[in-house]
Formats: C-alpha cells, structure tokens, sequence
C-alpha cells in the first residue's frame, strides 16, 4: 500500500516509491494503527481527569511512553518527558520559553525553520545570534571547532542550538563535541533531533544535552501529530511556559503549576498520537536503532555509488564523513522541479524537490535559490527500489539529452 495508491502508466499498474522519509516516514510498523484505532475505539478517555480504570489505563500508556522515551535517549527522569503537537511546537516553546532580550545564542549554519523562524522573531525582540559556519559538505569546522566557538562567545550568550543532522544534504553535525563545550563554558545546549531519532544512537548525559526536541512521526516511525522534547530540571527551571491552562493538577490553583510535565502540558494531550508512538517505540526497541540505521546507511551509499561520476548530476555534500539516509541532488543543466516531476509521474518515485525550509543551509551548500531534488531513505525501502530509483534519473537524463 502506498500514498494515493497504485497509478497507471501505459495499462499497467505503475509501482509506487516513497523516499521523501525525511519529510515523514513511510510506511509505518503496523502495530502503530491497530494501537491509535484501540485508543479510539475501545478506550477513548482523557488522562489526569477521570477517576474510573479506563483512565488509570491510558495515563500509564503515556508514562510507559515516556519512559521508553528516556531509555531511548539515555534520560534519566520521565517527568522530564514533554508531549507537544510536534517537533516545531517543542522549539518554539524551548527558544521562546528561554530567552529573553540581550540574551545571544549560537546556531548551526545548517539549521531548519524550525529554529531559525523563532530566532528571528525572538531578535526582534532583542535576542541575537551568530551561526557556526559550515563547509561546502554541510560540516563544521573540525580540527578548530572548539577555538571557532570560542571566537563567538560573548558575555550574554546562553545557549547553542543546533540540528543533530541536516535535512537537505544528511550531513550529521558534532554535537558530542559541540556538548562538552557547552559544558565546559556553561551554556545551555539544545538539540533537535529530528533527521536522528529513532536511527542515530544519542545520550544526553555523555552528549551533555540539556534539552532534546524530537518528532514522533519520521524516524520514530510513530503518527502526525506527536513530538515533544526531553529537558533537564535547570533549564526548565528557567523556561516561561508559551501556554497554560487546565492540566488535571492542582486545581485549586489558577497559577500555572511548577510540576513537571504538568508546567508544559495544559489542555487534552494527543492520546491517540501518544499510544501509536508508543507502539512505534515498541517497534523500535524489538528491532534495534542500529539494525535500522545500518540498512538506511547502506541504501544511501547504493544510490550514491549508482549515480557517482556523472558530470549531469551534482551530489550535495558527497564528501561528508557522516552522514543520515538523505542525499540531495541537484542536476547541471536540468530543472530540478521537472525532474522531481518526472520521477512521480513517470516512475512513480516520490520525493521532496525545493528549499526544504532551510534556506541557509542551501547558501552553505551552494544550491540557493534552486534548491535540490531530495531523496531521503527508510528502514521499509529495499535494494531492488534503489535500483530502479537510480534508473529512472539516468533514464530522465538520457531523454532530455
């Protein structure tokens, strides 16, 4: 089964090729649906408001979750766990929750929308910020990293933010060493995860993380709608809350309760998106993040090695040392658009051609403003849709002389 279904293409059925898994994975587990369709069907109640068993029930969903999520990224305090909408939710409530005007804070210069919208909005309030460069492969500088940060230091910097991996090129950024810094100097470091959780293994004790925004639905392999972050008790002990409201706790208060998760979490969480990432989670531990990410890892390099030495096809970032199952290509003398096209209709290849909201990622990587056709691979993909994926490019190629 695939998105829209099958298609014809010359009275035959057309197969159909999802690879834009950065964007959201696809297919997920099957378990993830029969666990969301149980939540609506047989149990259906919210969490902290009932006092009867079908609410005891879902609430000790949501803690295994949490959990889970705390085994999952070596975290040691489930209260500490915080369910949002998603991904972008857990950003905007973590940079604007933070920081306040004269603050300044480092970023990657590989950063999504995600954090460079709210940094933006929160200059314009008196907060400022400075990228750490990056190279034509989407690195950061290697054997000066260290003394490169130190250069941008003031005495108002509080934090740095940055992606774990970039969702253009796949490029996997130092954040271990980006960690100890912070440490060692007293910042706060925040990490999106969203291109690495679920297939890159990341300790927020040794990695010295003191927030971790995650998605649920691409890597995770759990529904929209779902994401949070992880955060330690000092920089949630400095965080405003971006919403309050009702939380099932002490209600007899009309002040916003210093209680986590309770301080982050106001109004219904998403049940039903919170028990399918629970059995995604489920699906995840039984499998292995390094069984998932070896196999992502060698479909990557078979697309790569498949298309390497063609002088019409420009492999972003083809040097980077470490990388994520994503490869960007931007084609020399072709129009990435109608390529991102053709591979739909004519193939049935599904992939992400654009910007893919990081704009300066793209002026790092020198592909703005035409930005690259993307190709982000899945644990569900298989050799054989590699192949033909390679293929049809070169068969594109060939038919546009």
């Amino acid at each position: 089964m695939v998105p829209h279904g099958p298609r014809m293409k010359g009275g035959m059925m057309m197969q159909r090729i999802y690879l834009d898994n950065a964007a959201t994975s696809y297919p997920k587990p099957k378990y993830v649906a029969r666990a969301v369709a149980d939540y609506i069907d047989n149990i259906g109640c919210n969490v902290n408001r009932g006092g009867y068993t079908a609410a005891y029930s879902a609430a000790q969903v949501v803690l295994d979750t949490r959990e889970q999520l705390c085994r999952l990224f070596h975290f040691p305090d489930p209260r500490g766990v915080i369910f949002t909408a998603n991904i972008t939710v857990s950003l905007n409530m973590l940079l604007k929750g933070l920081l306040r005007p004269g603050d300044h804070v480092l970023v990657s210069a590989m950063e999504h929308n995600a954090v460079m919208r709210p940094l933006v909005q929160l200059a314009q309030q008196g907060v400022s910020f400075d990228r750490i460069p990056a190279n034509r492969a989407g690195e950061l500088p290697d054997s000066s990293l260290e003394s490169c940060l130190s250069s941008l230091l003031r005495p108002q910097t509080r934090a740095v933010i940055m992606t774990h991996a970039s969702n253009v090129c796949g490029t996997i950024l130092p954040i271990e060493r980006v960690g100890a810094f912070c440490h060692a100097h007293g910042l706060f470091f925040i990490v999106d995860c969203a291109q690495t959780g679920g297939v890159e293994p990341i300790d927020m004790k040794t990695m010295h993380i003191d927030a971790l925004a995650f998605t649920g639905h691409k890597g995770l392999l759990g529904p929209q709608g779902i994401g949070g972050f992880l955060v330690h008790d000092a920089l949630a002990a400095q965080m405003a809350p971006l919403l309050s409201g009702g939380t099932g706790s002490f209600s007899d208060l009309e002040t916003v309760p210093e209680l986590l998760p309770d301080r982050f979490e106001p109004g219904t969480p998403n049940l039903p998106g919170i028990f399918g990432l629970h059995a995604a989670l489920q699906y995840l531990e039984q499998t292995g993040i390094d069984t998932i990410r070896k196999k992502e890892q060698a479909l990557a390099q078979r697309f790569i090695e498949r298309l390497y030495g063609d002088e019409r096809i420009h492999i972003v970032a083809e040097s980077a040392t470490r990388r994520v199952a994503v490869v960007s290509l931007d084609f020399i003398g072709a129009d990435n658009a109608e390529i991102a096209f053709r591979l739909d209709s004519e193939y049935g290849v599904m992939t992400r051609c654009g910007l893919h909201c990081a704009p300066n990622a793209h002026k790092v990587l020198g592909t703005f403003p035409q930005g690259t056709v993307r190709f982000s691979f899945g644990h569900f993909n298989t050799e054989e849709q590699i192949d033909y994926t390679a293929d049809a490019v070169l068969n594109i190629l060939a038919s546009e002389g």
